[in-house]
């Protein structure tokens, strides 16, 4: 296995309900290390930058907008397979189908307020993290 470095915003919903920490918890308890972090507002242009990959997509709107409605808690996690590990740890986007004890079984109330965002790729990982930590790239 390979040490990877992978993306994970805690969304509005999730900052809003106090959970930071408790999803951070997960992180760390499943070996993965949290190198960098930061409380932010993004901006409706960040979100769409960030987002664009899914512009042609009909939730993309509304996925700006509810990313812009309040604080999002941005980290980046390494370990080994950290991309894997957090899809995992994360669970289905949509909270209905996801696994019992994963983050948005746990803490989501819908497809679109499910909690967290995590890398889906390496690949992408690594244009994510630049996107947000460029000194971490």
């Amino acid at each position: 296995m390979a040490t990877e470095r992978t993306l994970s915003i805690i969304k509005p919903d999730g900052v809003e309900k106090n959970i930071i920490g408790q999803i951070l918890t997960r992180f760390e308890e499943a070996g993965l290390k949290i190198i960098g972090a930061r409380m932010m507002m993004l901006s409706e242009q960040q979100a769409k930058s960030f987002y664009e990959v899914h512009k042609d997509r009909p939730f993309y709107n509304d996925l700006v907008s509810y990313m812009t409605t309040g604080p999002v808690f941005v980290s980046v996690l390494e370990g080994e397979s950290a991309v894997s590990k957090n899809r995992e740890l994360m669970g289905a986007t949509d909270p209905k189908e996801a696994n019992p004890g994963t983050i948005r079984a746990d803490f989501a109330e819908s497809i679109d307020a499910n909690t967290v965002h995590g890398s889906d790729s390496v690949e992408n990982a690594a244009k994510e993290v630049a996107f947000f930590f460029p000194d971490l790239a």
